[in-house]
């Protein structure tokens, strides 16, 4: 299938035009270098040209993480957040938030969103290179916000808990912040738009394992204007808004759809696969991440077999993570 193809299916999946096929994404964890001889996850790749279309082992290869997914290194962002991790391959965790104490804020200088997207510097220029050769190709474009752009930023720049008693209290710096951050991100989305890319990501974690990390409340309170106002602009431009969230977000779907996504991606044993057909099903197209904690390590053919009835409904689309 040529990307010209898939794209148009993938279209089709997104805007309830009965598509060719199920789209699938799959893709390999940086971490699996660290449990598996990479040998021997390219011979698994070569045998699943559907899931890995064209690759070809590399002559050679040497794993390279992003910069805060090397263990025991600690790597300071341009936001000035200090990320650890204790595993190659696996997203750290920030452990020392440059706003932990507000005063600090006076003093505290945002990177340039025209040099940098937040975790480290951005090139402009080359990614519209890349977006113009994706679409000469026939390829899906997207422009994609770094995972964790408003909420998670906050969390990352206050610490979790005193980001939810600032919402709590009230903290009027938090409004300004809140509004300092989403002009960053918006610098990204006008490049994106700049480049003329088919849908823009706007990913982060916002769910636990039961219930969202923030109340309702808060969320409409802080975070759902902000999005609102990120979508907008990418809708005005005529583009697919993609949402990615994990965790239980049920009771932040209904306003996730009200603030103008097409697209979300959402974990399917945490949220319920009964209530996301009930839920969402008709009403916007689902990109469907396939359990990690159970059925991806330790799932058999046919306890997977729960997918099936979901993936024979012509509106929705698969991601496996």
């Amino acid at each position: 299938m040529t990307g010209n193809d898939a794209k148009k299916n993938y279209l089709k999946s997104v805007f309830f035009e009965t598509p060719d096929y199920i789209p699938v994404s799959f893709c390999i964890s940086p971490a699996c270098y660290e449990a598996y001889p990479p040998e021997e996850l390219f011979k698994l790749m070569e045998c699943h040209p559907f899931l890995f279309p064209d690759f070809k082992a590399p002559d050679h290869f040497e794993p390279v993480y992003e910069l805060n997914m090397r263990k025991d290194v600690p790597y300071r962002d341009d936001f000035g957040c200090i990320w650890k991790t204790m595993m190659n391959g696996i997203i750290g965790t920030v452990q020392e938030h440059p706003l932990e104490d507000w005063s600090a804020y006076e003093t505290y200088v945002f990177p340039d969103p025209e040099k940098s997207n937040g975790l480290g510097p951005v090139n402009w220029e080359a990614f519209e290179e890349q977006v113009r050769c994706m679409r000469a190709a026939g390829h899906l474009t997207c422009g994609c916000l770094r995972h964790g752009h408003t909420f998670l930023q906050l969390c990352d720049l206050r610490g979790y808990e005193n980001l939810l008693f600032d919402m709590m209290d009230e903290e009027p710096l938090l409004d300004d912040l809140v509004l300092k951050l989403e002009a960053f991100n918006m610098v990204q989305i006008r490049h994106f738009l700049k480049a003329d890319v088919d849908m823009v990501q706007i990913p982060e974690d916002l769910g636990m394992q039961q219930g969202p990390m923030l109340s309702v409340d808060n969320f409409l309170r802080y975070i759902k204007p902000s999005y609102q106002r990120m979508i907008a602009s990418v809708k005005e431009a005529g583009k697919i808004v993609h949402m990615h969230s994990d965790g239980d977000i049920r009771l932040l779907s209904d306003h996730l759809i009200e603030s103008g996504v097409d697209l979300i991606n959402l974990q399917d044993l945490v949220n319920g696969i009964d209530w996301i057909r009930e839920k969402l099903q008709g009403r916007i197209c689902v990109e469907l991440d396939i359990d990690r904690q159970k059925i991806t390590p330790y799932g058999t053919p046919d306890k997977a077999a729960f997918s099936n009835v979901y993936c024979s409904c012509e509106t929705s689309t698969i991601l496996p993570g």
